[in-house]
């Protein structure tokens, strides 16, 4: 096997340095890696890639391979109990310390342990390594490595294993760097301006017209609420809020373009004409869901932190979706007329205390004309603008109050 071990590094160093680069699925890239060993005669019967991550949720993950079939992503979230695992793991001193740890399981325990290896001679596993994979900057990653085999890894295989860590860390570390990209521009631009980015639209000016709902959502009394609450207090309703609106909005296939101040701006992209009643309903559906979020969250408030009301108005048509800003800063945006109507009509919610504004566009398209509220002039346009407040049953009604539709027909003859 000493002889062969050269050999085998060689053949694993090849694939790292060239088909497995363009994988971007950590999965893919250690079940690979598990499956080369094994043909190679390396009794690999676990592996794992633990990586931590650049994440606004998640802390770190662990790609898992297993020679009985499992292929399992982990994520973990920060909390007290991932704290306490974690210092009575092998990664930490691979983080910490830069340095293997090797661990013999021996049938039975016979002293400490680390958390791990319980767990591990339960599933039959009789050795155990973890190895720094250097990235960029001192930073370490891990790779973990276990077998079933009675006498455990060689030298050899560990010298295997120890060849093929720094390769492979430069992979995923590449992999990791695209994922960290893509989820830096998800959570601060969403995922379909992220997407444009990270596929070269970056030029000032640079987008496309698309036709989109646009939403507008509008926390009331902000300016009185951020001058009189203490500032852990306001950041801890701001995230409430803000959290409401991106959990409905996103839970009917909208998405969340900005935060504005105290403002939420939403689009609902759409191509043709039944697109653009689906786009309605669901900004609609989206819009109903936040206010009844948001009831909730007041019902069940406590004393310190205000009751907190929303308004939300609704418009549609044709959009610019692309890049506006200075040389050296960018925004990826909406900008337009449409835009700047669906944001005059939730000044008008604010001011007409009313929970959910449409415009004159959006009862069109759904050929709802019910709960019209009035016509009111808005700065900036010159005719006046018709609004409509649906009722709650309108909106959950699924046949989208049909007899409104036989008004709207009479109305347009």
């Amino acid at each position: 096997m000493s002889l062969e071990a050269p050999l085998i590094a060689a053949d694993v160093m090849q694939w790292l340095h060239g088909e497995a680069v363009g994988i971007s699925d950590t999965l893919v890239i250690v079940e690979e890696l598990g499956e080369r060993l094994r043909r190679a005669k390396v009794p690999v019967d676990r592996i794992t890639i633990g990586i931590v991550l650049l994440h606004p949720n998640v802390r770190a993950e662990n790609a898992i391979w297993t020679s009985d079939g499992t292929r399992e992503l982990r994520r973990y979230l920060e909390s007290q109990d991932l704290e306490a695992s974690y210092d009575n793991s092998p990664l930490k001193v691979v983080y910490m310390e830069g340095r293997a740890v090797r661990c013999a399981i021996p049938p039975v325990a016979n002293g400490w342990e680390y958390g791990i290896i319980p767990d591990l001679r339960a599933d039959g596993y009789t050795d155990y390594i973890a190895l720094p994979m250097p990235f960029a900057g001192d930073t370490k990653k891990a790779l973990t490595l276990a077998t079933r085999a009675p006498t455990g890894f060689t030298a050899a295989h560990v010298g295997v294993f120890e060849s093929i860590a720094h390769p492979l860390g430069i992979v995923c570390e590449l992999n990791t760097l695209r994922r960290t990209a893509e989820t830096l521009l998800n959570t601060y631009v969403g995922p379909r301006a992220g997407s444009r980015v990270l596929n070269g639209t970056i030029k000032r000016g640079e987008g496309e017209w698309i036709s989109a709902v646009v939403g507008f959502a509008d926390l009331r009394g902000f300016t009185r609420l951020s001058n009189r609450l203490p500032a852990d207090t306001l950041i801890r309703l701001l995230n409430t809020y803000f959290g409401v609106m991106a959990e409905a909005v996103e839970s009917h296939g909208g998405e969340i373009l900005k935060f504005i101040g105290d403002e939420v701006m939403s689009i609902f992209p759409y191509e043709n004409d039944a697109e653009a009643v689906d786009a309605a309903k669901r900004a609609l559906l989206a819009a109903r869901e936040a206010v009844k979020r948001i009831a909730g969250v007041n019902a069940s408030c406590c004393e310190e932190t205000p009751q907190i009301r929303v308004g939300i108005a609704l418009h549609a048509g044709d959009v610019f979706f692309g890049n506006v800003g200075s040389e050296t800063r960018l925004d990826f945006t909406v900008v337009g007329p449409v835009v700047n109507l669906a944001a005059r009509i939730a000044g008008l919610a604010k001011d007409l205390d009313t929970e959910i504004l449409v415009s004159d566009t959006i009862a069109d398209i759904m050929g709802c004309r019910s709960g019209l509220y009035g016509s009111y002039q808005v700065k900036g346009f010159d005719e006046p603008v018709s609004v409509f407040s649906p009722s709650a049953a309108a909106i959950d009604n699924a046949t989208w109050c049909p007899e409104s539709t036989a008004r709207l027909a009479l109305e347009k003859n």
